[in-house]
C-alpha cells in the first residue's frame, strides 16, 4: 500500500520561511512588573478600604477619596520619612553595643575550707553536702580515726553504697590532676570474655568543698551523649580537710546498669591510682592522662588496661 503524498503550494511555503521565528501578535501589551508590584498594591488597599476612606472623606467635607489622599499627602510622607530614620537610628544605635559576653566559666574549687567561716558559699539545689549525712559540730570534736570508723559503719549497711577516706595529700593531688583533665576513660576486667569493659568519668564541681565524679559506659555516653544516665555517682566532701586533714568519699551504684557494686569499687580504686599519682611515680598513668586530654592519636586502650592491671 502506498502512502499519500500531500503537496504543498509554493506561496505557502514561502510565507513559512519568510517567518523562521515563532508568530508574533503586533497588539500583545508588555507591562512593567515593577509598576505591577507596586501600584496594584496600593489599588488593593484603597479598595479594601474605600467605605471607610469615603466617610473620612465627607467628614472631611471633601467630595472624593482623591482630595483626601491630597489632603493627607503631606502628613504620609512626613510619617514614612520618620519611619525610615527610626530605623536607620535603631540600626546605629544596635552596632554601638558589643555583642553579649559568653558565659561564666565556674569557679574552681578550693583545696581547703574552713568550718569556723561566718560566710558560707550558696549551695546548689539538691546537692547533698556533708552536713547532711553528719552532724559537723560533733565530728569536729572526734579524733581522725573516730571519724572514718564512723563514716565507714553509717555506709556499711547498703550493698550498693561506696565509702572511702582520703587523706589530705591524696586529696589534694586528685583535685589538682581533676582540673586538669575533668574526663578520662577507665577499663573494667570482664573474666568471663577475658577482655574489659570501658567506662567514662566526668568530675563536676557544684561547690567550693563539694567534688563529683560520674561513671557511664563508654558505649552509652557515645550514643546518647549528656544525655546518657551514669551507673554510679561518687561525691567527695572535703569540708573536714582543714581541721582533720581528710576528706569523706561515699556514693552510690544504681541497680540493673550492668554494674555492680564490687565493680564500681574497681573503678573507684583505678580513680584514685591514675589521679592520686605522686610526681615520682607512675608516669606512664600520668601521660595517658595528658593524652587523652589532648586527644593524642597516639592513645591506646591496650596499654591503659595493662596499667590498670598494674593496680592489682
Amino acid at each position: 500500500m502506498y502512502a499519500r503524498r500531500l503537496s504543498v503550494p509554493s506561496h505557502v511555503y514561502r510565507q513559512c520561511a519568510s517567518r523562521p521565528g515563532p508568530f508574533q501578535r503586533r497588539w500583545a501589551r508588555v507591562d512593567d512588573v515593577r509598576f505591577l508590584a507596586t501600584h496594584q498594591q496600593g489599588d488593593r488597599i484603597t479598595d479594601k478600604y474605600r467605605d471607610k476612606l469615603q466617610r473620612k472623606a465627607r467628614e472631611q467635607g471633601l467630595q472624593s477619596v482623591d482630595e483626601l489622599r491630597i489632603v493627607y499627602k503631606a502628613r504620609i510622607q512626613e510619617q514614612k520619612t520618620k519611619t525610615t530614620t527610626d530605623s536607620s537610628v535603631t540600626q546605629e544605635a544596635t552596632s554601638l553595643f558589643p555583642p553579649s559576653p559568653p558565659a561564666p566559666t565556674p569557679v574552681e574549687p578550693h583545696t581547703k575550707s574552713s568550718s569556723s567561716s561566718t560566710s558560707k558559699p550558696s549551695t546548689p539545689l539538691g546537692l547533698r553536702t556533708l552536713s547532711s549525712y553528719l552532724d559537723l559540730d560533733k565530728t569536729l570534736a572526734l579524733p581522725p580515726k573516730e571519724i572514718a570508723y564512723i563514716w565507714r559503719l553509717r555506709h556499711a549497711s547498703s550493698p550498693t553504697s561506696l565509702c572511702a577516706i582520703l587523706p589530705s595529700a591524696t586529696y589534694s593531688r586528685v583535685l589538682e590532676t581533676a582540673c586538669r583533665h575533668p574526663q578520662f576513660i577507665l577499663p573494667l576486667p570482664r573474666e568471663d570474655n577475658g577482655g574489659a569493659e570501658i567506662h567514662f568519668l566526668q568530675f563536676s564541681f557544684p561547690a567550693s568543698d563539694t567534688v563529683t565524679v560520674m561513671f557511664t559506659h563508654l558505649s552509652e555516653y557515645k550514643l546518647r551523649g549528656e544525655f546518657s544516665q551514669p551507673h554510679t555517682t561518687v561525691t567527695i566532701h572535703s569540708e573536714l580537710i582543714s581541721e582533720k586533714g581528710l576528706a569523706l568519699m561515699q556514693g552510690q551504684v544504681v541497680e540493673g546498669r550492668g554494674v555492680s557494686a564490687e565493680d564500681a569499687r574497681w573503678l573507684v580504686l583505678c580513680l584514685q591510682k591514675f589521679y592520686g599519682a605522686t610526681d615520682n611515680e607512675d608516669a606512664c598513668r600520668k601521660r595517658l592522662l595528658q593524652m587523652f586530654s589532648e586527644g593524642d592519636t597516639a592513645f591506646r586502650i591496650e596499654e591503659l588496661i595493662e596499667e590498670a592491671e598494674k593496680i592489682v
